[in-house]
């Protein structure tokens, strides 16, 4: 256990404002693989808390966050040290960047600040991929439309994540429309014996081309579920099988 570690390895939910304070996280990549091609096309970043303590596995960081009246804080670091993460490593490829549809639409939140900081950094915002979360118990659809259509100006692309998981991830879709669209690892694993979950990549993958998104297939853990996701046509996978997440962005196999 590192220095910085040590310090939150207490139980109370105030150890949160430390970790934001000293920017105590890691942040890891996982490759989206290009399923005609066989690279990866961009990479997935995930952030982790201290190693060793309480806090770090992501959903106590963010439940803990939450809990405290410091997601927002939380959410913010978290994004700047990802794209400094990125900078450092040579921006390969394009970044796929979780955020709640919550912080997309913050007031204060400003996509110019937003593009003066990857400025400073060497990145260009053509590079980076909106991935709205599952988390958006409620939203303000007409701010969100127009907070992601500004970005869209800016070069963004918006990717949505977990779909199949309830129907507020369907409604997103019919209302951004999203250049990319993440099938729920439930829908994918075990698509090469299953063949109602197979039935539902079709689907998703006809209405995808219909919509102008690109369907990723999360979950893939083996040769088999890859090639089921090949012969259903869809564009791009990522899982265990393709990549773990690792602390540079390292080529798929």
């Amino acid at each position: 256990m590192d220095a910085r570690a040590s310090a939150f390895t207490g139980e109370a939910p105030a150890r949160i404002d430390e970790l934001i304070e000293a920017r105590a996280l890691s942040v890891v990549f996982q490759p989206v693989v290009d399923l005609v091609a066989g690279c990866a096309v961009g990479y997935e970043a995930l952030v982790r808390g201290p190693a060793g303590t309480w806090l770090e596995s992501p959903t106590a960081l963010f439940a803990a966050a939450r809990e405290t009246g410091r997601y927002e804080r939380l959410a913010i670091v978290c994004i700047q040290e990802t794209l400094r993460a990125w900078a450092a490593h040579g921006s390969p490829g394009l970044l796929f960047l979780n955020m709640s549809p919550r912080l997309v639409q913050r007031a204060g939140f400003e996509p110019g600040r937003a593009r003066r900081f990857l400025e400073s950094l060497g990145l260009k915002p053509a590079t980076m991929v909106i991935e709205l979360t599952e988390d958006y118990p409620a939203i303000e659809m007409q701010h969100l439309r127009d907070s992601l259509r500004l970005y869209r100006s800016m070069g963004f692309r918006v990717a949505l994540d977990d779909l199949g998981e309830g129907f507020s991830s369907l409604r997103l879709w019919s209302e951004l429309r999203p250049e990319f669209v993440k099938a729920d690892k439930h829908f994918v694993r075990g698509i090469s014996k299953d063949a109602v979950k197979r039935q539902f990549l079709r689907s998703i993958q006809h209405i995808a081309r219909r919509a102008g998104s690109q369907v990723i297939a999360e979950g893939i853990e083996g040769a088999q579920d890859l090639r089921a996701a090949r012969r259903l046509g869809i564009a791009y996978a990522q899982g265990w099988h393709l990549g773990r997440p690792n602390a540079v962005p390292a080529p798929a196999p």
